[in-house]
């Protein structure tokens, strides 16, 4: 085996929430006691927090990975890899590193420190690809040794759950457990339905969702998403951020205008160089706005005020400017934004105020209020 000082070790740190606390710096920190450490980041909230608690050079944020595919990405260069999360609940926690496990399938020790759940889980043992029983004692005897360390329950392994993704032709289930009732349920940002139960069903026929379970549906959601790859959306319910930090600015420096529309989470991307992005819609204004607010980038949102407050207390760059319409016709209003104004290109050029004016133009009777943001962050 490795001598602990020489180990390499890679983290893989998921969600904003043990970043908000404090605890992914503690334990990263902590970790380097056993080797070298390589962390990364999965996820876009937690790329906003990272950002927040000046933590990016610690924890590397260059790029978007599901927190299988970083572990696949490092599991070359790493003799352990940890997974830090920070979930709602034990349920949600095993159930999310079960699943991250299996789809990663990697052949090293892996190891998962849930400060939500409070446990340490060898996750060594929860997929098919680790038939070696030194990998399986190793991963077990770190597990074993890093929870009685931090003060966590020790969990093994549990039997192999249900698959979270079915497929059947041109049909795919997605199953969500550890499920709180009255909690939003959202497909890529945009709010699907409300919980009734723990348990929630999300069927898709050729890229259409059909049907939900367990949850009411929100109609005017399901009808934004005209086309979507259930596979491999991104699913949550409940906030995309649980804890309430104070913003880091950015600075901006960039051209042009981006335009986002019911994307949010690929804020950071779509509008990635831009000085200005155009959004639609009352959650995707909120989440973008408070993602771009990080890089300095302010945004023209067209809303109706039919906000099901997603992300809690989010933050939005002064000099943004929000233009409300007729409940129901935020959507319009950007199909034709999209068409007459950016007519197809993904980037124009043009001022904030020349655009709000044209979008204005374009609402017409539609109108209901045109608010430019002050010095006000929340």
């Amino acid at each position: 085996m490795t001598p602990p000082s020489s180990k390499r070790i890679g983290v893989v740190v998921h969600g904003p929430e043990i970043i908000d606390s404090g605890r992914a710096l503690k334990l990263v920190n902590y970790l380097k006691k056993m080797g070298r450490v390589n962390a990364v980041l999965g996820g876009t909230m937690g790329r906003v927090a990272v950002i927040d608690a000046d933590l990016d050079g610690i924890i590397s944020i260059n790029t978007r990975r599901r927190p299988s595919i970083s572990i696949r990405d490092m599991a070359e260069d790493s003799d352990i890899i940890i997974v830090l999360n920070q979930a709602k609940s034990r349920e949600t926690g095993l159930a999310f590193g079960t699943m991250v496990a299996r789809l990663a399938g990697i052949d090293k020790p892996l190891i998962q420190i849930d400060c939500g759940g409070r446990f340490v889980a060898d996750l060594t043992l929860g997929h098919e690809a680790s038939d070696s029983e030194n990998l399986n004692e190793e991963g077990l005897a770190v597990a074993a040794g890093l929870a009685a360390d931090l003060g966590l329950d020790l969990l093994r392994p549990r039997p192999k759950p249900r698959d979270c993704t079915q497929i059947q032709k041109d049909q795919v289930i997605r199953n969500l457990t550890g499920v709180i009732p009255g909690e939003l349920i959202s497909v890529n940002g945009t709010i699907i339905g409300r919980a009734v139960k723990p348990e929630v069903e999300i069927k898709a026929c050729g890229g259409k969702i059909t049907d939900l379970k367990g949850a009411e549906p929100k109609l005017h959601g399901l009808e934004k998403l005209h086309q979507v790859d259930l596979e491999r959306a991104i699913i949550r319910s409940g906030s995309i951020r649980r804890s309430t930090v104070r913003a880091r600015i950015g600075e901006n420096r960039g051209e042009g205008v981006a335009f986002i529309d019911h994307c949010a989470e690929d804020a950071f991307e779509a509008a990635s160089g831009a000085a200005l992005a155009l959004t639609v819609g009352d959650d995707t204004t909120a989440i973008a706005g408070d993602i771009l607010a990080r890089l300095g980038i302010p945004v023209i949102g067209i809303v109706d005020g039919d906000i099901d407050r997603l992300a809690q207390s989010p933050t939005i760059m002064p000099g943004s400017i929000i233009i409300r319409v007729q409940p129901g016709y935020d959507d319009i209003v950007g199909r034709r934004a999209r068409e007459e104004i950016f007519r197809g290109e993904e980037r124009i050029s043009i001022s904030a105020l020349d655009l709000a004016d044209r979008v204005v133009d374009l609402a017409g009777e539609l109108l209901v209020e045109r608010k430019e943001v002050k010095s006000d962050f929340s």
